[in-house]
């Protein structure tokens, strides 16, 4: 006898053995027990969660020999022919591959007449989303008022592609994707009911990238029995997968907490050497990050897997800010959707992590920004080029150090050596000393997402090494970390010495004379002066007056005379 693959073999025949879909279970349970049932059915879900298999369920509970019931008894001809593809009141209809009008005007035909074993004639129309326009047209009437002896049971995996009109004439079951827990449940069952052993880690990953869908996830089980020669080893089928063991995802998060460059470029080259799926390490990493935060953010939190990793989550737990964990799961999931536009898959990967450490706080301090004291020097790790030019230029030598801020320099007793680069020239201050924040914006180069901080903010005051800055509060969420080191940095460059930031709430509805204000009311004028000035054109006065034409105030734009565009 041939070999017959899992997925086929181990198919639910009753309800009582459906993995994870009690609520679709229990509705067409309680149908069948008490004679309601409805004419057409619709069962949508991704692939391999039980769409087909419950239909052929209920289409034999319809017609089981030992009478109309939730529990068929499995052993009649009629369940016998059901199980084996060969019941003829059973019409399966692929619309995938049937489309045509022509098609369903065969059905609409044969359903007129009795069945010939059952006591219904029962369609499942698989992939119903494919047929045409017009046959759904021609499906119709047909399916809101068939024969009593007719039921229809369409599936689906897009039912936003099937028309209201035909939604609004059957009963809808929207099929749930299975949990991992579920699919390694179901896999162990059969594992041992075969006789093969079997590691729970293997169990795991199977599950894990089957995706929610049993079928598929059998149908790996089978690949991996044949790879492994007839047993199930974790290695095994992390080979057959391209996954990675969980413990070389902590190595990357040991090295990441650790700020260690060197070290996390090892582990990559570690994780290079399994060839993997690198969008499935990106997916592990995310996960890890995930199971991390609940850690963090969740009092009692203990994670479900259970396992041998769970001492090294606490411990990153405590290394790693709440804060950092969320920026290094963002980078994970866009560097996982980047992958396609690498210029190859390992270096999207190791992209991805040099960008979470790239943007890893310079000093890591959870604290709020508000509430963290001056630092009396720059923290002591390796300068990235904002502070390399920091460091240079804290360097001078220490009499034109000690001069007050507004003295001319001193003049050297002895010429500047070349290797003193020279201090950037003084940006304008304001009556109180405060400097110029339009000019220090421009010149600190703040554009995207710190242009948009700073455009939103007025220097108040200065404390000490600290420049205050007020925003309105609808802002207040901009001024967050990494965002407010990496401004300082910039911002301590263009004024040639370190300096901290510190973020106060400005009043609600009080007028803030912010750059991006000003900006905007700049905006205003121009607009209002172009439109005015079309309104006086002597041309658009004659061709109102003339022609009752009118001016769509939308669609003038202010002429820009330095750029010379609109």
């Amino acid at each position: 006898m041939s070999y017959q693959v899992l997925a086929r073999k181990w198919r639910p025949r009753k309800f009582a053995e459906l993995v994870g879909q009690e609520h679709v279970v229990r509705a067409l349970t309680n149908a069948l027990d008490t004679g309601r049932m409805h004419h057409a059915y619709l069962f949508t879900g991704t692939r391999g969660v039980g769409k087909t298999t419950i239909a052929r369920i209920f289409a034999k509970s319809l017609n089981c020999e030992r009478g109309q019931s939730a529990d068929p008894c499995g052993e009649c001809s009629v369940c016998t022919a059901v199980d084996e593809g060969r019941f003829v009141d059973l019409l399966e209809i692929d619309a995938a591959s049937n489309t045509g009008v022509d098609d369903v005007r065969e059905v609409i035909e044969n359903a007129q007449y009795a069945p010939s074993r059952g006591r219904f004639k029962v369609y499942l129309v698989d992939e119903v989303h494919m047929l045409s326009k017009n046959a759904f047209n021609a499906l119709l009437k047909t399916l809101e008022e068939p024969p009593p002896h007719v039921k229809f049971l369409l599936a689906t995996t897009d039912p936003q592609k099937l028309p209201v009109t035909v939604l609004s004439r059957c009963l809808k079951f929207n099929l749930k994707r299975l949990l991992p827990e579920q699919i390694s449940g179901q896999m162990r069952h059969i594992l041992g009911a075969e006789n093969i052993a079997y590691e729970d880690a293997a169990i795991a990953e199977l599950a894990r990238a089957a995706d929610g869908s049993l079928r598929d996830g059998l149908s790996l089980l089978d690949q991996a029995i044949a790879y492994g020669g007839g047993a199930l080893q974790a290695d095994d089928v992390r080979t057959m997968l391209g996954s990675v063991a969980r413990g070389q995802v902590l190595g990357v998060l040991d090295a990441l907490a650790a700020g260690d460059g060197e070290r996390l470029l090892a582990e990559c080259t570690r994780i290079a050497s399994y060839s993997p799926d690198f969008g499935g390490v990106l997916d592990d990493l995310a996960s890890v990050l995930h199971r991390l935060q609940l850690i963090q953010l969740i009092p009692g939190y203990r994670p479900d897997e259970g396992g041998d990793d769970d001492h090294a989550l606490a411990g990153l737990a405590e290394r790693i800010t709440p804060e950092d964990v969320q920026l290094y799961y963002q980078i994970a999931t866009s560097g996982r959707r980047d992958l396609a536009l690498a210029p190859d898959a390992r270096t999207g990967f190791e992209m991805a992590l040099l960008r979470m450490l790239a943007f890893r706080p310079g000093d890591g301090a959870p604290a709020a920004r508000a509430e963290r004291p001056v630092a009396a020097s720059p923290p002591p790790k390796a300068p990235s080029a904002p502070r390399a030019a920091l460091a240079a230029s804290a360097a001078r030598p220490a009499m034109a150090a000690e001069q007050p801020k507004d003295a001319a320099p001193a003049r050297p007793t002895a010429p500047a050596t070349p290797a003193t680069a020279p201090a950037p020239a003084p940006v304008a201050r304001d009556a109180n000393g405060l400097p110029d924040w339009d000019a220090l914006i421009e010149r600190a180069g703040l554009r995207g997402p710190f242009g948009l901080l700073a455009q939103n903010a007025v220097l108040r005051e200065r404390d000490g090494q600290t420049l205050v800055l007020a925003l309105q509060p609808a802002h207040m969420s901009l001024a967050v970390e990494p965002m407010v080191s990496q401004m300082e940095e910039r911002i301590s460059q263009a004024l040639g010495e370190r300096i901290r930031l510190r973020f106060v709430g400005h009043s609600q509805g009080a007028a803030v004379e912010t750059p991006a204000a000003r900006a905007a009311q700049a905006r205003d004028t121009a607009q209002a002066a172009a439109e005015q000035a079309i309104e006086d054109d002597p041309l658009v006065q004659s061709m109102k007056r003339d022609f009752g034409a009118r001016v769509v105030p939308q669609s003038i734009k202010p002429f820009d005379s330095e750029s010379g565009a609109v």
